[in-house]
């Protein structure tokens, strides 16, 4: 393995954290610009690790992350758009600059997160369209050593997605849900991890494009009614109809806290499913829900344990 000199952009958020350690516990120096350095003083305890104040949209202050780095990492993105973050800001222009920034520092390989059927030409949201534009450009920059990952929805303990519905299932009796049949085949975060360190230890992923899924696909329904099984929870979860569900989108667009949006309704016409999963060219087993999640939400992980040893 060569111990690499790696920028992190994006590496304070959910796979950022996981990928950060992984690579630090491996050996590598990493640097993790950030905005908010004060929130985030956790990853300065990791070997090797160094939390950098910087504004990334910035590109002087990018040419400066990436002096001496021979790798960058380009994890940012974002689910709703805000007064100053959108959609092409992020998913476009900023990798853009990254690419511009490398080339003026002497940073040859570059790992680019986009998203599982990100499409410049057909994307049905702007999330999508926008994910599949900085994809495009990305795997266009013959200079660079580029690798793409497109995951579905990741999970894991520290997760947004699971997390988040196994907060409204603990509030509620009975959840309408938009989209129910919209499907899914979530990836565990430590399986993303691992393809990204896989792909820097392995020139052959240069120029490549890795969907990333787990071992199951999931009707939403489904998956949102698993959520209340592991949670131990009998909750009643309706699926709207797609009248409701764009009515649904549209007023809680309009929260100041975004939760779903119309561009989330349109990104949920798509099913998040590989056509080929890229975990297997990468060598690595992808991990069920079932195998991690049910513990995380258990009350008390040892009481199926107890339960058994009773009836035994």
């Amino acid at each position: 393995m060569k111990v690499q000199k790696i920028c992190v952009f994006g590496g304070t958020g959910f796979v950022g954290r996981h990928l950060v350690a992984r690579l630090a516990n491996r050996g590598h120096t990493v640097r993790v610009p950030t905005r908010h350095p004060q929130r985030h003083r956790e990853i300065e305890i990791l070997p090797g690790a160094e939390l950098v104040g910087a504004n990334i949209h910035d590109p002087q202050t990018l040419r400066e992350l990436l002096t001496g780095c021979d790798t960058a990492i380009n994890l940012a993105g974002v689910l709703h758009e805000h007064s100053n973050q959108s959609f092409r800001t992020v998913h476009v222009e900023l990798p853009g600059k990254i690419m511009d920034a490398c080339r003026a520092t002497g940073a040859k390989r570059l790992l680019h997160m986009s998203a599982l059927h990100a499409d410049a030409a057909k994307g049905p949201s702007q999330y999508l369209f926008t994910k599949g534009e900085g994809e495009q450009m990305i795997l266009q920059a013959k200079e660079l050593a580029v690798t793409v990952f497109k995951p579905s929805i990741i999970f894991g303990p520290d997760d947004n997605f699971y997390n988040q519905f196994a907060n409204l299932l603990k509030l509620t009796l009975v959840l309408p849900l938009a989209c129910p049949n919209s499907r899914f085949a979530p990836v565990y975060i430590g399986d993303v991890a691992g393809a990204f360190e896989a792909a820097l230890e392995n020139d052959a992923t240069i120029g490549q494009s890795y969907e990333l899924c787990g071992p199951r696909i999931y009707a939403f329904k489904e998956l949102v009614e698993d959520i209340a099984r592991m949670l131990g929870k009998k909750r009643l979860v309706v699926g709207l109809p797609d009248s409701l569900a764009q009515l649904q989108a549209k007023i809680f667009g309009m929260l100041p806290v975004k939760i779903f949006t119309t561009d989330n309704y349109l990104s949920l016409q798509v099913d998040s499913v590989c056509s080929c999963n890229g975990l297997e060219a990468l060598g690595i087993t992808p991990h069920s829900v079932e195998g991690i999640m049910p513990a995380h939400f258990a009350d008390d992980p040892y009481d199926t344990l107890r339960q058994a040893a009773r009836r035994s």
